[in-house]
């Protein structure tokens, strides 16, 4: 009996450890399922958000403009984006339409991207830079965006640079200030005050400061700040790319985890054909970029000539080959400190120049210098002013003369210098400021005053004579 108990009881046991396992197989499967469906749910909510941030970013984004990019040779090679800033504000809408012909580029910038060594170039064109658009004749090249759109603005940047364009970016100016909001503001450091109330709403002193969303859109858009040094859009066009490097620069010191929000967010004000992957790939990428030191800028070299009862910003050709060239190469778009006549004025990027060119050139040229041909002009009503100012440059040691400049309402004076009269013309230049007693950072004649002296001075009421 007991041995027959004992059997019995064995049975027992082992009828009961298989229902318990029955019993823990099935709770696994149950967590196994559970933990796939929770799985898939979440990986269909992420591809559904990865989609909509997608189709916000890509917007607009036709097959012809889609057509007109060059995708690199290979996935790691340097390339080249355009990036509009369009005038497409609210106000401007509601009066003419939301058609793409009722719109013009305000701002062109050609980028160069290059992972492998963590480099970024941009470029600045000009606006009202002459270029022929077959049968739509001559044009500013802002234009090609009214007549058609951004496959025909890229088809036109690619002819002028004479480069494939493998992406393409387009910031409404109307939502310009959501992006800087959304980062926290972003610092930039101006050379002089920009005041310009009546145009652009801003009224920025020197120095370093974070600006808020409001401000910089007013420093991109302000030209009129700089009426007194001439050549106002290339001032504003610096400011613009020191706006874009220091946007850089706060997304690439942020958390990378905080990146996908981010994006999410820059995707209700900026049209790309860019992925939401591709976007956070070059961001990892570009992760360890030294900002300081490896975002580089530049403008297309043009002189402003009056044609047709029109002014235009004309290629000077040789110059601009050279620029590409170096661009091409991964070096800094100027070989000399002196060539980024807005240096000292307007905001610029941190490097414009090789640091090995930039050292020895501005530790000589920039030496005054006491001699050369000047032209002084009065912009004032008082009479005389510049007869007096010629004969302190004479006894000085310049060929000086007087005249009148092109009105009497100058309130600030201008000093310009010609390096196509002579290299020493900014030493020249800085050596009349001396000798005036003036505070003025002489810049380079943006081709807006005579180019038949070493330097022209622009007398304004705040010269007070010596």
């Amino acid at each position: 009996m007991d041995h027959a108990a004992s059997r019995a009881d064995g049975v027992g046991y082992y009828v009961s450890k298989r229902r318990q396992a029955k019993r823990s197989h099935r709770a696994l499967k149950v967590v196994v399922i559970s933990l796939v469906a929770v799985l898939a749910a979440a990986g269909a909510a992420f591809a559904w958000y990865i989609n909509n941030i997608n189709s916000k970013l890509s917007k607009g984004i036709d097959s012809s403009l889609l057509n007109q990019l060059v995708a690199p040779t290979k996935t790691d090679d340097p390339f080249y984006m355009l990036l509009l800033g369009v005038d497409q504000d609210e106000e401007r809408t509601e009066e003419w339409g939301a058609d793409q012909s009722n719109f013009r580029t305000d701002s062109i910038i050609l980028v160069r991207v290059d992972p492998p060594n963590k480099k970024v170039t941009l470029i600045s064109i000009p606006r009202d830079t002459m270029v022929d658009m077959g049968e739509h004749g001559t044009q500013k090249i802002n234009a090609a965006y009214s007549f058609g759109g951004a496959s025909y603005m890229v088809e036109q940047v690619s002819k002028l640079a004479g480069v494939n364009i493998s992406h393409y970016a387009e910031l409404n100016f109307e939502q310009f200030t959501s992006i800087v909001d959304t980062l926290g503001g972003v610092e930039v450091t101006l050379p002089v005050a920009v005041s310009d109330m009546e145009y652009s709403g801003i009224d920025l002193p020197t120095g370093t400061q974070t600006l808020n969303g409001e401000q910089a859109l007013g420093l991109c858009r302000s030209r009129h700040a700089y009426d007194a040094y001439g050549g106002g859009d290339f001032y504003r066009s610096a400011n613009q790319r020191m706006v874009i490097a220091a946007i850089i620069r706060k997304v690439l010191e942020s958390d990378p985890t905080s990146w996908p929000n981010l994006i999410s967010q820059l995707a209700d004000s900026v049209t790309t054909d860019l992925s939401a992957t591709e976007i956070l790939s070059l961001a990892n990428q570009f992760k360890d970029l030294d900002t300081e030191n490896d975002i580089y800028s530049g403008s297309v070299p043009t002189t402003s000539q009056y044609i047709n009862n029109l002014w235009y910003e004309v290629v000077d050709e040789d110059a601009w080959k050279t620029m590409m060239e170096r661009t091409d190469a991964g070096e800094t778009p100027y070989s000399d400190s002196s060539q980024d006549f807005t240096a000292g004025v307007a905001g610029s990027v941190s490097t414009s120049t090789d640091s090995s060119s930039s050292s020895d050139t501005t530790s000589t040229s920039s030496d005054p210098v006491y001699s050369g041909t000047v032209l002084v002009l009065n912009g004032t009503t008082t009479q005389g002013l510049a007869s007096s100012a010629t004969n302190v440059l004479t006894q000085a040691g310049y060929s000086a003369i007087a005249g009148n400049a092109d009105s009497t309402s100058h309130t600030t004076t201008t000093i310009v210098y010609n390096t196509s009269k002579t290299s020493s013309a900014l030493g020249e230049a800085m050596g009349v400021a001396e000798k005036l007693g003036l505070s003025v950072t002489p810049t380079e004649n943006p081709g807006t005053y005579s180019d038949n002296y070493d330097v022209v001075v622009i007398l304004g009421s705040d010269y007070k004579g010596k």
